[in-house]
């Protein structure tokens, strides 16, 4: 048997009777840049997370960058972000001129641990991003907590005063992997002052193409937004400050459009295969299947797995022990058909571009092992129950 690491083609194939007219649509009435189905979709998607206001971009990681710029991060400030996550999270602030401070991830959640926060915050930090991995909800309230434990006071939703400083911190969401997920009850994207999405084709929810969004429910935020995705317009030719040309084009809204009415069935179904995958590799000792925290709705993007170091442990002298356990499973499945991915083999503090942070290897030992030794199985919504029993019966013979 054959089965990709993601089946776009499957997807397109169950929805092609409506995104072929969608784009005609968009063909007939030229609108390539923005217009009514970027739009609608801005509508819609708002609407579907409970929020306010949303404003379609070019890419996430431009989501990501608007979404801090918009703050007023900029040269001097720090901008705490999980070392397990994708490197598009850190551009939002270098992007800004800041600083990124890393931080730990939870060993179970596998996003940014609350219990690391505290040492990292500085008189220098501006904003804090809190990344929903693999669809997995982040810590919300454990991370404010730990804000204000340094005597800050939460005065809108998002945005701590410090009682003595004045000092302010945002707290943001990327939310790039987390379309739909709920924490605690509540959609992601409305926890903090305000979050990012990526439409990569990848994505849950994803796009023929580049796209992203931003949302938040503080109105001058959001005025902000729009203008700095259209070089920093109120109205055309009226550039009231800096900006960029972040615009969502009109066909990824349109396929988008279509896209997110499909959405909650197959949030479903990706969690259904992850509940089946859990079910049949229950019993392999050599593995830690994701755990779905017990204040989270995980929507799967990824089905990360840990593969235990070869001497059976998970920390080894306090450390994250190579795998190669984790890379000849990864060898054996595509020799039986299966294909697998890493997400992310290399922490973004033993990244060469943030060398000169000063950050070393053991300074994250739970974002360290899980770049040592996660291996993402396939993960898609159309993924049949034939599909996923062939690929646990293939780990399940690797391990026998």
């Amino acid at each position: 048997m054959k089965i990709p690491f993601l089946d776009l083609k499957a997807n397109y194939n169950s929805i092609k009777d409506e995104i072929t007219p969608a784009i005609q649509n968009v063909l007939d009435n030229t609108a390539y840049v923005l217009g009514k189905p970027v739009f609608e979709f801005e509508k819609n998607f708002a609407e579907a997370h409970n929020a306010k206001y949303c404003y379609g971009v070019s890419a996430g990681t431009d989501g990501n960058h608007v979404t801090l710029w918009g703050l007023g991060i900029g040269v001097g400030d720090e901008v705490i972000i999980p070392a397990n996550t994708f490197i598009a999270t850190a551009w939002g602030a270098t992007l800004c001129g800041a600083t990124p401070v890393f931080v730990d991830c939870h060993p179970e959640s596998y996003n940014l641990d609350p219990s690391k926060l505290e040492e990292a915050i500085t008189e220098k930090t501006k904003a804090i991003v809190a990344v929903h991995l693999y669809g997995q909800p982040a810590d919300m309230d454990g991370i404010k907590e730990k804000v204000k434990s340094r005597k800050f006071k939460e005065t809108d939703k998002g945005v701590f005063v410090h009682t003595e400083t004045g000092q302010t911190i945002y707290l943001v969401e990327d939310a790039a992997q987390a379309h739909l997920a709920e924490y605690k009850g509540k959609k992601i994207g409305g926890l903090g002052i305000a979050s990012s999405f990526s439409f990569y084709p990848g994505k849950n929810l994803g796009a023929y193409g580049e796209a992203g969004a931003v949302i938040t429910n503080d109105e001058e935020l959001a005025k902000k937004f729009k203008m700095l995705r259209d070089h920093g317009a109120e109205e055309k030719y009226n550039h009231i400050s800096f900006g960029h040309n972040y615009r969502m084009e009109g066909i990824q809204g349109a396929v988008l459009g279509v896209k997110l009415k499909h959405l909650p069935e197959w949030t479903e179904n990706r969690r259904r295969a992850a509940a089946k995958y859990k079910e049949l590799l229950s019993d392999i000792d050599q593995i830690i299947l994701p755990k779905e925290m017990d204040y989270a709705k995980h929507v799967y993007h990824l089905f990360v797995v840990q593969i235990k170091s070869n001497n059976g442990t998970r920390l080894p002298d306090g450390q994250a022990g190579k795998s190669e356990r984790r890379d000849e499973l990864q060898k054996y499945l595509g020799e039986h058909g299966v294909a697998s991915g890493l997400h992310y083999p290399i922490p973004l503090h033993m990244q060469p571009c943030f060398s000169h942070l000063g950050y070393k290897k053991g300074d994250f030992p739970e974002a360290e092992q899980l770049a040592e030794q996660g291996i993402s199985l396939p993960m898609y919504p159309e993924m049949t129950k034939e599909q996923i029993e062939y690929i646990s019966e293939t780990v399940h013979n690797y391990f026998s």
